[in-house]
């Protein structure tokens, strides 16, 4: 169990449509005996959606993990400064957050965990789930894939036909990518 005892910030930012499976993966870091710090972004913590309500997530996740969520950016940025985890994890990572990283824009709680994080030159693995991860946001994930620090979990087209941009994260890698990030390696392939 690589990740017992580890203490990991777990992000969820606003690609709502992937927090069912971003959490049942969650529960398997806790099973694992992780220590988890949950923080949410504005709008991760604050809309309700077709996907569910956000009190409804809130819930679940502080169950889980036996914290409170932390959504303001008073609440994150002593994580590095107090040296309160060893690796964050932004799952999912949408394109605005990946935008706001690859060119420093710290403007919430997403933002200034992983900034607050870098402080202390921690791995950031980050999950993204965009729809225009193939367009717009290409750009700015290969700002990060070339930064030290940063660390993706494989992903690939998320449905070809209907959204020839979107990518989304291989759930089904974000353990073992935790795992690589800790050891300061890039899980491979990344791209699926």
């Amino acid at each position: 169990m690589k990740l017992e005892g580890k203490r990991i910030g777990f992000v969820f930012t606003g690609s709502f449509c992937t927090f069912r499976k971003t959490i049942d993966e969650l529960k398997k870091i806790v099973n694992m005996n992780a220590i988890v710090i949950p923080i949410m972004s504005e709008n991760s913590y604050n809309m309700d959606t077709k996907f569910g309500k956000a009190q409804d997530f809130i819930k679940e996740i502080e169950d889980l993990t036996g914290n409170k969520i932390l959504h303001t950016i008073q609440e994150v940025e002593p994580l590095g400064p107090k040296d309160m985890i060893d690796v964050i994890v932004v799952a999912p990572a949408t394109g605005n957050t990946i935008a706001k990283l690859a060119n420093d824009i710290i403007d919430g709680p997403a933002t200034m965990a992983v900034k607050s994080t870098l402080r202390r030159e921690k791995p950031i693995v980050i999950a993204p789930s965009t729809n225009n991860g193939l367009s717009g946001a290409g750009e700015n994930i290969g700002k990060l894939l070339n930064r030290k620090h940063y660390f993706f979990v494989p992903f690939k087209q998320d449905n070809p036909i209907t959204k020839p941009r979107s990518i989304v994260f291989d759930v089904s890698y974000l353990v073992k990518t935790i795992e690589f990030a800790l050891d300061g390696e890039q899980i491979q392939p990344i791209l699926l």
